[in-house]
């Protein structure tokens, strides 16, 4: 997207119900989807801020829909919180536009949101210890918990087939028949294997796992931590919030949590997931989701990751076979490289499967454990 100056920033901003006199507009964060703005105001000498965002139609197409689905959401929550110490900064929270609704809409078509920004809190790109990996699984299993008696209709599919593994699956198969930059023979290697594990496409599909509203983007720095405390605050980045299975938001915190390897990690002998980095999830997630989970679902826990990750990972080598078009990239074959690295996962995950399944039941067994319970 375009780079917006700062006095259609200002003008943009205007256009929201700022309870407070503007002073400053800056660019803020560094996502790879959405353009962020920090909206500085000032109001009876005490200042405040707003995260001003324009959506990236692109992706997300339609974005009233994707607004609908915030404010429903985050109602919900909010109603959630309401009682709880420090409620407001628990929850994101829409500003209303001054001709209504969340969604403010330019003459050239741009698509802008406002939140209230969330004071004093840090967020983290990669986890740093077990503890941190716990803390931030509960906060994601916690949401998903609260939202589960979220009433009808069903949400919007903000990306529609988000984790339709199968799609996935034959989008990379046509990329590699097409192979328009005859680029397949340079990764041949990385083509049979994740040919050859075709079947973990339906390993989730097939169990009867009931629908739930999911975040979809269940990485560390989607959790917003208490400077003061340390403590998960609030969950963050709604945009992907949806219909889905509960063990997909599972799946991409092994993938993301479990490997202290960067995602693009060219030394492949530091890639490994970690059980004791698995084991703190487990816990987190536990405690957080409650007990609603379905026997179903808590018996294919150990699926999660290797499901995710294979799904990743044949995002990846389609987008390096077909010129990487979607995902940015730093260097000559970031993409290839990132596929590898999701391989060097699953074989880790592979070599462990059964320590992980056994771990998934025994944490689980734990926590729900009529003692466990009886405590709670």
């Amino acid at each position: 997207m375009a780079v917006t100056p700062v006095a259609a920033l200002e003008r943009i901003a205007s256009r929201f119900q700022l309870d407070c006199v503007m002073v400053a507009v800056e660019a803020h964060g560094s996502g790879h989807i959405n353009s962020s703005y920090r909206v500085r105001c000032r109001s009876t000498g005490a200042e405040s801020s707003y995260l001003l965002q324009r959506i990236n139609t692109a992706v997300f197409a339609d974005p009233a829909a994707l607004m609908e689905n915030i404010g429903r959401v985050s109602q919900h929550l909010h109603a959630k919180a309401a009682g709880e110490p420090d409620a407001e900064r628990r929850v994101l929270t829409p500003v209303t536009a001054r001709e209504g609704g969340l969604l403010h809409r330019e003459a050239d078509g741009s698509c802008w949101r406002m939140y209230r920004f969330i004071e004093r809190t840090t967020t983290y790109d990669r986890v740093e210890s077990a503890e941190q990996a716990r803390t931030a699984a509960h906060a994601f299993g916690r949401f998903q918990q609260q939202l589960s008696d979220l009433s009808a209709p069903s949400l919007h599919e903000t990306i529609p087939h988000f984790h339709d593994t199968l799609r996935r699956l034959r989008a990379f198969q046509h990329a590699v028949e097409a192979d328009v930059l005859n680029r397949a023979a340079g990764c041949a290697r990385e083509i049979a294997f994740l040919l050859k594990r075709e079947p973990l496409t339906g390993a989730l599909l097939r169990a009867g796992l009931p629908e739930r509203v999911c975040h979809n983007d269940t990485k560390l720095n989607n959790v917003l931590f208490d400077t003061a405390s340390g403590a998960p605050l609030c969950v963050v980045d709604l945009d992907t919030v949806m219909p889905g299975l509960a063990l997909y938001d599972l799946g991409d915190m092994v993938r993301t949590a479990t490997c202290p390897a960067a995602e693009d990690e060219e030394d492949l002998s530091l890639v490994a997931m970690q059980l004791p980095l698995y084991r703190a999830l487990l816990e987190g997630y536990a405690d957080g989701t409650g007990d609603f989970l379905t026997q179903a679902e808590r018996e294919h826990l150990h699926l999660a990751g290797p499901v995710i990750t294979y799904e990743q990972a044949l995002r990846f080598l389609a987008d390096h076979l077909q010129g990487d078009v979607y995902y940015k990239t730093a260097r000559s074959g970031h993409n290839l490289h990132r596929c590898r690295t999701q391989i060097r996962l699953i074989e880790s995950m592979e070599r462990q499967g059964e320590q992980m399944q056994a771990l998934s039941a025994q944490v689980f067994a734990e926590a729900h454990s009529p003692e466990v319970t009886a405590r709670c």
